[in-house]
């Protein structure tokens, strides 16, 4: 759950953009939170969650909610190739990751490479942008897939 100090963080991050911590943006703040590290999860999959808790937040407002969150930095949006985003929570303190996916059972494998980060550092650099996010994703087919389609 958040620290009094993160509510805080979070709080002042919502208010400099116009935005106030809601009840619901706490509630989604708070899933993402406690999912196991390497969860990636659709707004579809986030409201199945919020429905299990039974905190009333519709799949519309799950849905803008993860936009704002993400637009803002408090979440990553991630997009697999599957028509549809996932959101992590974004942590200043880990280390930068990137995505194997397995086109054909959609598994998304994170890998740490700090050159590749580097280098989207360096590139937004040389054009002075200010650098939110890197994301390199190496699509392919998994060991679990190539076996089976071996076997077929």
């Amino acid at each position: 759950m958040f620290h009094k100090t993160d509510i805080l963080t979070v709080q002042e991050n919502l208010r400099r953009r116009g935005y106030r911590m809601t009840p619901q943006r706490e509630t989604i703040l708070q899933v993402f939170q406690t999912l196991p590290e390497g969860t990636h999860l659709s707004a579809e999959e986030l409201h199945e969650q919020l429905k299990v808790l039974a905190c009333g937040i519709s799949l519309a407002t799950t849905y803008r909610t993860v936009k704002l969150l993400a637009s803002i930095g408090l979440l990553r949006e991630l997009d697999f190739a599957e028509g549809h985003k996932h959101y992590e929570l974004a942590a200043d303190e880990s280390p930068p990751h990137h995505h194997l996916i397995c086109v054909d059972c959609n598994q998304a494998i994170e890998f740490e490479q700090a050159p590749l980060y580097e280098l989207g550092q360096d590139v937004a650099d040389s054009h002075r942008f200010k650098l939110i996010d890197v994301q390199y994703k190496v699509f392919g087919v998994c060991p679990t897939c190539q076996d089976a389609g071996d076997k077929r």
